[in-house]
Parts: C-alpha cells; sequence; structure tokens
C-alpha cells in the first residue's frame, strides 16, 4: 500500500493580493517581495481550483483529475506566507510553482475568506518541513480510550455513529461520524507518541502529528495572547517525552461531530476534526472522501484559540508545558 494521491484546493496567486501597505494592489509574491505588515485579502470572486498531487521522488508531480498542467508536470514549493487574522488565528500559505508554465499558486493550509483581513506576518522562501505530498492528517490511532458523556472511556474503534462523548464547552455531544483510514507510518503520517504523564494523560496518547493538543494556560502561565492555545502534536515531539513512531501502518480514526469540539483523548483535552472545504482537501483522499460522501453539507467553525507556532514552543520551552514523569 502506498501513500494515496493528495487532493488540494489552491487559488492562483493574482486572488490574494495587499488591500492596504507598502505594496497595495500587489498579488501575494515572493518572499523577497513580501512587506510584513501589509495587509492581504482574498478576492470575492476567487475559484479555488483542483490540484491532483504525485510523488515523485523527492518532487511532487502533477497527478490525473487536476485542473491545473498535466499529468507528470513538475511542481515547486517556492515560498510560505504566515499571515495573521485581527482575532489572533494564522493562516500559513504555501506558493506553488507549476514549472512548465512558471504559474505561481497559493495554498492555504487554513481556510481563507473573502473580504476579510490577513496581515502578513512573515515570508520566507524555505519552506521548511512542509511537504506538499503530505500535509494534513487529524486522527487517533487504535485503542485511543476517549471519554464518554458518563465519564467511562471507550476505544476510539467501538465508537459508533451516536454515541455521546463528554466534549468541553458543549456536555455531551453525539458523534456523527468515525472515519477510518489505514496509512503507512511515515512522514507526516507516522503518529506522534506523547507518553503518558506527560500532559497528564492516564495512558500514551498515540495522534495523528497534525493533531491538535488543547492546552489552558492563564496569567504567568499564559503562553500566547489567549488562554486557550492549540498545539499541533508534531510541535511538542523533543524526542525523550514526545516522539515520532516510524515504520509499517497505522489505522487513524477521525472523530467528527456537528461543530469543531475539544473532547478527552486519555484524559488530555484535543481537538475533533474540523470540516471544512479546505481542511477536507487536505485530508488523506480516503478519509476526505467518506467524510464528503457521508456529510456532504457538514461544514465547521474553529473552536477558539490560538494555535501555537513551533517557534513559540522553541523559545518558551516544551520543559514549561510537560508535567514531571514519575519513574
Amino acid at each position: 500500500m502506498s501513500n494515496p494521491s493528495q487532493i488540494v484546493h489552491v487559488f492562483e496567486a493574482e486572488d490574494i493580493w495587499v488591500t492596504s501597505g507598502a505594496n497595495q494592489g500587489d498579488a501575494l509574491g515572493l518572499a523577497e517581495d513580501c512587506e510584513p505588515g501589509d495587509i492581504y485579502q482574498l478576492h470575492r470572486a476567487a475559484k479555488p481550483r483542483r490540484l491532483v498531487l504525485a510523488q515523485q521522488g523527492a518532487s511532487p508531480t502533477v497527478a490525473e483529475g487536476s485542473e491545473i498542467g498535466a499529468p507528470g508536470d513538475a511542481l515547486e514549493l517556492i515560498a510560505r506566507h504566515l499571515l495573521i487574522t485581527p482575532e489572533g488565528d494564522t493562516v500559513d500559505i504555501l506558493m506553488i510553482c507549476h514549472v512548465a508554465t512558471g504559474a505561481h499558486y497559493a495554498l492555504p493550509l487554513s481556510p481563507m475568506a473573502a473580504r476579510f483581513d490577513y496581515t502578513l506576518l512573515e515570508a520566507r522562501d524555505d519552506p521548511g518541513e512542509v511537504r506538499l505530498s503530505d500535509l494534513v492528517c487529524v486522527a487517533f490511532t487504535t485503542g485511543t480510550m476517549i471519554t464518554l458523556a458518563g465519564g467511562a472511556q471507550m476505544p476510539i474503534e467501538q465508537l459508533t455513529p451516536g454515541a455521546r462523548v463528554l466534549t468541553r464547552d458543549n456536555g455531551p455531544q453525539p458523534v456523527k461520524l468515525v472515519a477510518k483510514a489505514t496509512m503507512r507510518a511515515l512522514g507526516s503520517f507516522a503518529p506522534v507518541v506523547i507518553s503518558a504523564g506527560v500532559l497528564g494523560n492516564e495512558g500514551d496518547l498515540v495522534i495523528s502529528p497534525h493533531h491538535r493538543v488543547f492546552l489552558y494556560r492563564r496569567g504567568a502561565q499564559k503562553l500566547g495572547d489567549t488562554s486557550e492555545i492549540l498545539v499541533q502534536a508534531k510541535h511538542l515531539v523533543d524526542g525523550e517525552n514526545v516522539w515520532q513512531r516510524e515504520g509499517g501502518f497505522v489505522d487513524y480514526f477521525a472523530l467528527v461531530f456537528d461543530r469543531h469540539e475539544i473532547i478527552y483523548a486519555e484524559g488530555v483535552p484535543v481537538e475533533s476534526l474540523m470540516v471544512s472545504e479546505a481542511t477536507l482537501s487536505l485530508l488523506p483522499e480516503e478519509l476526505g472522501r467518506e467524510i464528503s460522501e457521508r456529510l456532504p453539507d457538514l461544514a465547521h467553525r474553529q473552536h477558539f484559540g490560538t494555535e501555537a507556532t513551533r517557534d513559540l514552543l522553541d523559545r518558551i520551552g516544551r520543559e514549561k508545558l510537560f508535567r514531571k514523569r514519575k519513574d
């Protein structure tokens, strides 16, 4: 079994443009041409275009079914932009070059809405660790204990639609869908293991790298501008308390509710899968297709909370988040 093709939706670079700032009127461009502080908007008439990715060696290529280019065309990741909304939510945008034509496309890794302001924080020509073929998987692994409405716990693989799960903000809520996919445990599909006790978890919490853990820190312990912080599991990896487990295959289970919820896995608050056109397009095709077919009209708003970046955790030190382990 090989990693599935990735279906993403991109915008033409010209669809995201500066409405106020030093480069007013210019489209989102190369890192060297961008000015932090400029305010961008997604054009009201912007239409996302389907791009299907295949992996040929280390470089992504266009696959069958794309609205851009022809199968086999080379793609290059040439920039990464970090923007922020007035509410403090961040949006990563990857700039992709279709090598054959030189055309540039923007891939937002979080939902963007037309006519909303997005302030540029940072533009880099080095995209870092992101690869186009390994984008997003938000799911639990087999055996993860989920807290039910009455306080009992049940392994994720035994949950069925209608089961009532305890949520942090909305009390008991019925599960709408439990979606499953089997993946090779490689790269960004290799699960992250948060060892028992590190975040107060009762057992090892094993989740996909992009799955976000909810942290509540107020007063002197506050990590950002808000007390509520969402941290991707991969950003917690320190090689000792939290580590990535590669090799073989992994069964992933995604939980879907009427809303984007904070639930409890191994006693730790974590997010459920947020369903939107943008996030579905970034999921492994097997998961995205099942959710789209079974819940075609479902769309979520993201749970409130500031997302902590890797840079923030590097600055403050992950040990400030971890509880001391008892040997």
